[in-house]
């Protein structure tokens, strides 16, 4: 059952399972966690996806993303993905929202995805997982915010939607955080 995902509605209701690269080829609207680490320099911990993968290969993405296990929760998912692929344990994760996107591929592959977006603290040095990712950097989210505008090829899908959510929620919770960054970007 690793393969597969857990199939949902729009409500986030299970429906039952089916393999994970059957559910992106048809498209199918499945359950997905996304993790995103920052730390004490409230830099944003972005990884790069292995060469590997069998989509979005290369591309930057968040910290860590992954599909829950069945009869795993959406928490301990993330907890898990973290682990398994940045090697970081000590982070304390908070979520911030769900949302649902539908977006298509390069590889005639489809996103279709019920994402649970989970945020966290961590200073730990990450210990990749070179089956998943084969670099990482940390950054500041205006730095992200305008490479995404000049390299948008440069990251992944869900990336470029989840970010603008993250960032407008750090800007309106953590004003004081950044406030030097946007008197030197206006």
């Amino acid at each position: 059952m690793r393969d597969s995902v857990i199939l949902v509605d729009d409500n986030d209701n299970p429906l039952g399972y089916i393999d994970k690269l059957e559910a992106h080829q048809k498209g199918l609207l499945h359950r997905a966690v996304s993790v995103f680490i920052f730390n004490s320099k409230h830099e944003l911990l972005l990884q790069r996806r292995a060469l590997n993968k069998y989509h979005s290969p290369g591309l930057w993405s968040n910290t860590a993303c992954t599909h829950p296990y069945p009869n795993e929760t959406i928490s301990d998912a993330a907890i898990r993905r973290l682990n398994e692929e940045m090697g970081i344990k000590d982070a304390q994760l908070f979520k911030l929202f769900d949302f649902i996107y539908n977006e298509k591929l390069n590889n005639e592959l489809i996103e279709h995805e019920y994402d649970h977006v989970f945020m966290g603290l961590s200073d730990a040095t990450p210990i990749l997982n070179l089956d998943e990712v084969c670099e990482y950097k940390y950054s500041d989210i205006y730095n992200i915010l305008d490479d995404i505008k000049v390299n948008p090829d440069k990251y992944t899908i869900w990336f470029k939607i989840i970010f603008n959510r993250v960032f407008a929620f750090i800007e309106n919770n953590f004003t004081g955080i950044y406030s030097n960054q946007k008197i030197e970007k206006k």
